[in-house]
């Protein structure tokens, strides 16, 4: 039944992401041709890149800055993205616990400075993009997420969290109505959520009215030392360019890096999602959700979801997939598997929206490191700097990313330069086909944990004792 009504509720399903699909997408801008210069060239045009160069605008006004974007700003991960903006800078307290605990306090503090800077900057630049600090909740759909969130939340609140509440099942389910909930913790202040697709067009507008110069469409293609600066070539639609540079930015995200010593630092892993039409009143009372917090269940593969403006429920997360030899392309966006699987649980979390269609589903590729955070550094003399590794909890975090780039470019000595967490780096990934065989191999183990009450195995207890575990 549940996959018959799953496909029933995909059957007109649109093969595109909900937030691109927007008559006010912007229209791309020319690409580059020809020999430029600039003093900061910033390769990428997702959050990291687009927070780079705004915020090297303000720094130093009378240095040229220039944004070069493979194909339009925002419309990758940036733009595809389930909108959860989090305070966190470390990929969830959990992970910030285990891997920098002495300096924990210090990275809370500056995410939520940082998010809540975020917030400032969109209402200050006027950006449409339906920013809501709505908070999150983390639900227990099996019994023992209940002793995991109780533990979460003892040590939350041990590191100064007090608004961090453990709900019961009925408290839960008076937010928000599942079958499936047995209790949540609730986070009220550490997380907003935003259009993100708005969002990145809202900062391309803010780069242009600063003063940026930004090429759509054009793919840097090669980087190299030259003189006192760098060059990187460009190769688009009007043909191929060159831009010499004192200093460079790369915010690349998934995509292959020009630096070679960061090939083997990231992995490229597909997201799918779905959007449904948008609910009726009587729907809307069917499951209430009156506070529209964003969610997350607490299981290893974990799905996330949250309300548009619209009243429409975005749904995502669980089977995240990575390709052999981290193969990249738009073809892989669409996995009717993984969609009707996302639909089915779907359903299953809210038998009362029985009947719902989907009018989107699309997918999308982000970056996972070894330690599952973003990590930071230079080359090429420190005229280089880069942000990689976000594993998906980028849509903040990337702001903070791109000031500890142009921190490190400017030799400054900074609370975010002295940090552990931007000073090392995470193990490399093995090359193929370790690679292939090891990440299936985690996945199919946090699966297995899952279906009993979060036991690891000596596979992923091995992964923890190196440092390397992973919840996806």
């Amino acid at each position: 039944m549940s996959r018959t009504a799953a496909a029933a509720a995909l059957a007109d399903a649109a093969p595109r992401a909900y937030w691109l699909d927007d008559p006010a997408r912007p229209v791309p801008l020319p690409s580059l041709r020809g020999r430029v210069e600039a003093d900061l060239l910033v390769v990428g045009g997702g959050y990291t890149g687009l927070w780079a160069a705004l915020e090297a605008r303000r720094r130093h006004p009378h240095r040229s800055v220039l944004l070069v974007e493979a194909g339009e700003c925002g419309g990758q991960a940036s733009g595809r993205n389930g909108g959860f903006a989090s305070a966190s800078l470390t990929h969830g307290f959990g992970n910030g616990l285990e891997r920098w605990p002495e300096e924990l306090a210090e990275l809370d503090r500056l995410g939520e400075r940082n998010l809540a800077e975020i917030g400032e900057t969109v209402a200050s630049l006027g950006i449409d993009c339906d920013w809501q600090p709505t908070g999150e909740l983390t639900v227990a759909t099996r019994p023992h997420h209940l002793a995991e969130l109780a533990g979460l939340q003892e040590a939350m609140r041990a590191h100064g969290a007090d608004g961090v509440r453990l709900l019961e099942g009925e408290e839960t389910r008076a937010l928000l109505d599942s079958p499936t909930y047995l209790g949540a913790l609730h986070d009220p202040t550490g997380t907003a959520l935003v259009e993100p697709a708005r969002l990145a067009w809202g900062l391309r507008e803010a780069c242009l009215d600063a003063g940026v110069r930004v090429h759509e469409r054009t793919r840097a293609t090669g980087l190299e030392r030259t003189g006192a600066g760098v060059e990187v070539g460009t190769l688009g639609p009007e043909g191929a360019g060159t831009v010499r540079a004192r200093q460079v930015v790369l915010a690349t995200n998934a995509f292959p890096p020009l630096l070679r010593r960061l090939r083997l630092m990231t992995v490229p892993v597909y997201d799918h999602v779905l959007m449904t039409e948008p609910l009726t009143a009587e729907q809307r009372r069917a499951i209430g959700w009156e506070g529209r917090q964003g969610v997350g269940d607490a299981a290893n593969l974990f799905h996330y979801y949250r309300l548009t403006r619209d009243d429409r429920i975005l749904w995502g997360g669980y089977d995240a997939v990575y390709h052999h030899g981290s193969r990249i392309d738009a073809s892989l966006e669409q996995r009717d598997a993984t969609h009707r699987l996302l639909a089915e649980h779907f359903l299953e979390t809210f038998p009362q929206l029985e009947g719902i269609r989907f009018t989107h589903r699309w997918g999308g590729v982000i970056d996972t490191c070894t330690r599952f955070t973003a990590f930071f550094g230079t080359a090429v003399g420190d005229r280089v700097g880069y942000a990689l590794g976000y594993t998906g909890l980028g849509v903040a975090a990337s702001r903070f990313g791109a000031q500890v780039v142009l921190d490190l470019l400017d030799g400054a000595d900074t609370e975010r330069t002295r940090l552990r967490m931007v000073r090392e780096r995470p193990l490399p990934f093995p090359p193929e086909p370790l690679r292939r065989v090891g990440i299936d191999l985690t996945r199919w183990s946090l699966a297995r944990a899952d279906a009993r009450e979060g036991r690891r195995n000596l596979w992923l207890r091995g992964l923890d004792a190196a440092g390397l575990g992973f919840d996806s």
